[in-house]
This record gives structure tokens, sequence and C-alpha cells, in this order.
């Protein structure tokens, strides 16, 4: 009842499965400061030691790696305010949540990791005009390959908890702790190469891990701006709500699913269902609540409203109709689909919609011609031709 209010939609469900839903969002938030708050605690950690070995050995590169580590965990802590912050109650400005601060959030995370990266890669330049030789000990040797162990179990463990609480910015800072790792284990490298032929590494080392920092940083915008756009949605979530709603009694037909994201696992949305013309208002009614409540107890998502199309069920006339209309709009390129068709022969009309893929380069041209094409073969009818938009799978 929470989660419905939230978005002001009247659906009552059972008090257990209210109960399963309030448990599974306030575990999500707990999963996730838990899994940062370790985080911060193994990056600051990590990047003190790092700090002072770089410091005391003269390495730009494991001081760079430091620097790193102190951004993993500033970006730990702006998720956990970010997932606090997501996590408020609705209000009148708000009264759809605040679940997309997480994708703000990413944001600011991002741009942390970018200005770490861009000044790694500012100072591994200057190391390179001016070079100084490290001095590694045995100790700080074997401290990075511990702090590479380290790096390593944190990012499996912070990428299992975000896949499993779908939280992106987890998942994104479980995948940056490995390339850490592999950057870490470059550091640890490039010092027994040194300490073995004297070579120096140092800065050109530094130039790689800000290179990759960088690219990190660029991702992490990049996933964040999808979202904020609007992401189309997984055709396993799609799937899923069609199935659903196609297992319901007198359900033809599954169509013109749109879904509004407001945040991590919290969408809303509409779609249709074809259903024989004979049902009653009455049984239309109970459907149509049926399908919202299912719906939403099997996949978390709310059904703001279901649209019905009728179908002319044992008129052979009218699916001849269909059966014709169906080949002359199926035969051109770029549609994608054909649905809601609906005859009335007493009043001389003719509906449907067709879907074009996004691809198509000039839709309302195609949409034109296809409409005069089905006029053309059904010239005595009044036709109302809907363009749909090929919004999910």
């Amino acid at each position: 009842m929470l989660v419905i209010s939230i978005f002001g939609k009247a659906i009552v469900l059972e008090t257990q499965e209210e109960s399963r839903l309030t448990i599974t969002s306030s575990e999500r938030e707990k999963v996730i400061v838990r899994t940062s708050v370790i985080g911060i605690g193994a990056n600051v950690l990590l990047s003190g030691v790092k700090a002072f070995i770089g410091l005391v050995t003269g390495s730009i590169a494991v001081v760079l790696d430091a620097v790193n580590n102190l951004s993993d965990a500033i970006s730990s802590i702006v998720t956990v305010i970010g997932t606090k912050l997501a996590g408020r109650a609705p209000d009148r400005k708000h009264p759809y949540g605040h679940g997309r601060a997480e994708y703000i959030t990413q944001m600011i995370v991002a741009a942390i990791v970018l200005y770490a990266g861009v000044t790694a890669f500012v100072e591994s330049v200057k190391k390179i005009i001016h070079p100084e030789e490290a001095d590694y000990s045995t100790m700080s040797l074997i401290i990075i390959a511990a702090a590479v162990v380290v790096k390593l179990l944190l990012g499996l463990y912070v990428q299992r908890q975000g896949k499993r609480v779908n939280s992106g910015a987890l998942v994104a800072s479980g995948t940056d702790a490995f390339f850490d790792a592999i950057l870490s284990t470059s550091v640890l490298a490039s010092a027994v190469v040194f300490l073995t032929t004297g070579l120096s590494l140092e800065a050109w080392v530094g130039v790689l891990i800000s290179v990759f920092i960088i690219k990190s940083g660029v991702e992490m915008v990049k996933d964040a701006i999808d979202e904020i756009i609007g992401n189309r949605v997984s055709g396993e979530l799609s799937g899923k709500i069609k199935e659903t709603v196609s297992q319901e009694e007198h359900v033809l037909g599954v169509y013109d699913l749109f879904l509004n994201n407001y945040g991590p696992d919290k969408y809303t949305g509409s779609l249709h269902v074809e259903v024989p013309g004979d049902l009653t208002a009455s049984e239309i009614d109970t459907l149509t609540r049926k399908i919202g409540e299912k719906v939403y107890q099997e996949t978390g998502v709310i059904l703001t409203a279901v649209g019905v199309y009728s179908a002319n069920l044992g008129d052979e006339k009218a699916e001849q109709a269909r059966a014709k209309v169906r080949e002359i709009v199926m035969t051109h390129d770029y549609v994608l689909q054909l649905h809601g068709f609906y005859m009335n022969e007493e009043t001389k009309r003719m509906s449907f919609d067709i879907i074009l893929d996004f691809a198509c380069p000039d839709r309302e041209s195609l949409y034109k011609h296809i409409k005069e094409e089905v006029q053309a073969a059904f010239p005595e009818y009044q036709l109302t031709v809907t363009l749909d938009v090929d919004i999910s799978d």
C-alpha cells in the first residue's frame, strides 16, 4: 500500500504482499549502505597505506594509486548519500518519490573519478618530463601485493551486492575495483622491473593508471546520462509483464506497454489488452483490476492504466478484412507489428495500430502511404490508424 500511494494509484493488495515489498525496499537500502561503508573503510585504509609507501619510496605510481583509492572512498560516500536521498518518502512537490536521486549521485561520482583521472595524468606527465627514481623495499612490495588481493575481493563483493539489489552505483564501484586491482598489479610489476633491471617505468605506469581512471569516469557519465534521459526497458521485464498478463482468461494479446522509470526498480506504466468484443463492462472492469494487481505483485510495476482493444471474434467478414489489412501493412519494410484491429460493419469504421521501427527514415511518410493503401482496398470504410512507437520489446 505504501509504494502504491507513492505513485497515487489506488490499488489494494494483500497485507502480506505489502510487507514483502516494504521489506525488499528497506533491505535494498541497507545492503547498499552497508556495502558502501565496507568499501569506504577498505579504500581509506588502502589509500593511507599506499600513500605512505609512495611517499617513502618516492613512487609516483603508488601515490596515484592511493589517490585512486581515495576517490573510490569518496564515491562510496556519495553513493550512501544518494541512496538515503532516494529513499525519502514522497511529498507534495515530488509525488513520485526521490528515486531518481541515485542517477544524480552517479553523475557526481563520475565527476569525482574524472577529476582524479585528469589530475593523475597531469602529475604522471610531469614525472616523465622530470623523472625521479623510486626506492622500494621488500616490505613495500609485499604490502602492495596484499592490497591487490584485498581490492580483488572487495570488487567481487561489491559487484555481487550491486547485482543483487540492482544498484548501478555498486556494480560500477565493483567493476572499478577490479580495474584498480589490475592497475595496482601493474604498479607492482613496474617496481619488480625496476629492482631487477634498473629500468624505471613509474611515470608511464602512472599515465596508464590515469587513462583507465578517465575511461571509467567517462563510462559512468554515459550510464548516468542514459538513465536520466530514459533507457529502453529491459526485454526481461517487458517480457515478464506481457507473459503475466497474457495468462489471464479472455486476454487475446498484450500491446503498447509503456513504462516510466522513477528510480531503480520503480516503474509505473500502461498497456493495452485485446479481449473478445462481447465482454460486458463489468467483466472488463474485473479483468483490468486483476491484471493491475497481478502485475504489481509479480513485477513491482504499477499499471496506471489498462486499455482495451475489442476483437471481432466469430465474424468471418471481419477476419477476412483483418487478413487483407495485415497482408497490405506487413509487406512494407520497417513495419514491426499490426494490432488492435476492429471493424464495425454497422458504422463502416475500421481501426488498427501499427508499430514502425525507429530505423525508419521517414515514419510519417510511410504511415500515410500505408493508410492510403488500406483505404484504397476498403473505400467504403472510415479508417482510424494509430502510429505507435516501438517503446518496449
